[in-house]
């Protein structure tokens, strides 16, 4: 546990150079991975503006977590770690503040969820709020927030950059009202402004109008999490929504597992055969991670569930190429790139050009990769096609991206001699990634953290 009080990881990840363990033998493995990012910082953000205390249950401890943790406080928040049931970490409890403080900077490392939901908070501050991030994440999208909350009321200085660095000087309210918004970058910025609208002096009328939104399911993430706590959102049409200005209630939730962080593990025993189970997959979600259960079957998968439990087993024909509208769950793009690398036949990935503002370029640094180990894709406007070839060993670049780290950990376990440039990328959202990763290779259950000659960094 930290000198404040938050407790870290359970099992913090390695740093460096990893050596991507290749599967011997078909999988047998249960796999219990840790809660959900997006609903974790969700929920941090509609605790720090209820009426009351929250309890938050099973939380990811993650880098994500920890900057929307440090950001909150920086805010004023108070946020207090407590033990919890679970094998991942504390419980957080969250007692709110009003006004925020200014007079202060929020960092916000690599975590688009930061920086997009705090900047919709920052105008409730009583002065200056600087929202800055790592040098690999300010090229990140920021201009449509800026101007939309300029238009609700917030005075930005952004330095006339319509991006990272800027400050906003809060005034203890916001006034609210309605807006256009053109979100094809992100989804991310239409449910920051939907999460603090609640807050608004007159509530928010918010208008999507551009030529998509990517990631629906966050969105409706972001409207079932109000609703859980008190907050009506109306959808007159599509791309519209209406949020009446009053109370967030306090209350207790518990966070269900990351499904986008379990789909390396499941896609796992279509690779290497045999059969991964991941322990409690909700029977409802607004996770894309859920889209799984029918994506994974057209690729060639068995896919089960039982008692709370999922299981992919790998199919006796093995994987089938697709063509895949990835718009919803763009997310997803990685893990479902390295199962079309092995598959039978080419593969489309598209309505996801959204996924070049993450981290990286997700489809440049994915085609790069692959062929640096002598596959074949290519970039479309929209997506990836991926020819599957034979592929040999060699250097994997996460470009400071978790999701590539574990797409490089995935080839790895067919192709010798895969090497992850550095696995600590895993940390923005499951620093036990690679303990967890040889655990399913062993088969073994336990404790992450009682295994960390699993890690195999260098």
């Amino acid at each position: 546990m930290t000198a404040d009080g938050y407790s870290l990881p359970s099992a913090p990840a390695a740093r460096g150079r990893w050596a991507a363990p290749t599967a011997a033998a078909p999988l047998h493995a249960v796999v219990t991975v840790p809660g959900s990012k997006s609903l974790t910082n969700r929920e941090l953000i509609l605790a720090a503006i209820a009426d009351g205390p929250s309890r938050l249950t099973a939380p990811l401890h993650s880098e994500d977590s920890a900057r929307m943790v440090e950001a909150l406080r920086a805010l004023g928040v108070a946020i207090e770690a407590v033990p919890g049931t679970g094998e991942f970490g504390d419980d957080l409890v969250v007692t709110p503040v009003w006004p925020f403080a200014g007079d202060t900077v929020v960092d916000s490392g690599q975590a688009g969820t930061v920086m997009r939901f705090v900047a919709a908070l920052a105008g409730f501050a009583q002065g200056d709020v600087t929202i800055t991030a790592h040098e690999s994440a300010l090229h990140r999208p920021m201009g449509a927030m800026i101007k939309a909350l300029r238009d609700i009321g917030v005075d930005i200085d952004d330095g006339g950059h319509w991006a990272l660095p800027f400050s906003v000087k809060g005034r203890g309210h916001v006034r609210g009202g309605e807006i256009v918004i053109d979100a094809s970058a992100s989804s991310q910025f239409v449910s920051g402004l939907l999460l603090a609208a609640p807050r608004f002096d007159v509530g928010l009328h918010l208008i999507h109008r551009g030529e998509r939104l990517p990631s629906m399911p966050h969105i409706d993430m972001t409207v079932e999490s109000l609703a859980h706590r008190g907050v009506h959102v109306e959808r007159p049409v599509p791309g519209e929504w209406v949020v009446p200005a009053g109370p967030v209630r306090g209350k207790d939730v518990a966070l269900e597992p990351d499904l986008s962080n379990a789909s390396p593990f499941l896609a796992a025993a279509m690779i290497a055969g045999g059969s991964v189970s991941v322990t409690g997959w909700p029977a409802h979600s607004t996770q894309p991670g859920a889209m799984l259960t029918d994506i994974l079957p057209v690729m060639g998968a068995r896919v089960s569930r039982r008692g709370g439990t999922l299981t992919v087993t790998a199919g006796s024909n093995g994987i089938q190429g697709v063509d895949l509208d990835l718009s919803a769950a763009g997310e997803l793009t990685p893990t479902i790139f390295a199962l079309a690398a092995f598959a039978k036949a080419p593969s489309t990935l598209y309505g996801i050009g959204h996924i070049r503002g993450h981290e990286t370029d997700r489809i440049a640094a994915l085609i790069g990769n692959l062929r640096a180990l002598g596959g074949e894709a290519h970039e479309l406007a929209d997506g990836i096609r991926i020819v599957p070839a034979p592929l040999t060993g060699g250097a994997w670049k996460a470009h400071h991206d978790h999701r590539l780290a574990t797409t490089g950990a995935l080839i790895g376990l067919a192709v010798p001699g895969v090497v992850v440039d550095d696995i600590g990328t895993t940390a923005k959202t499951m620093p036990e990634f690679p303990i967890l990763w040889q655990r399913m290779l062993d088969g073994a259950p336990g404790d992450p953290s009682a295994r960390p000659e699993a890690l195999h960094a260098s």
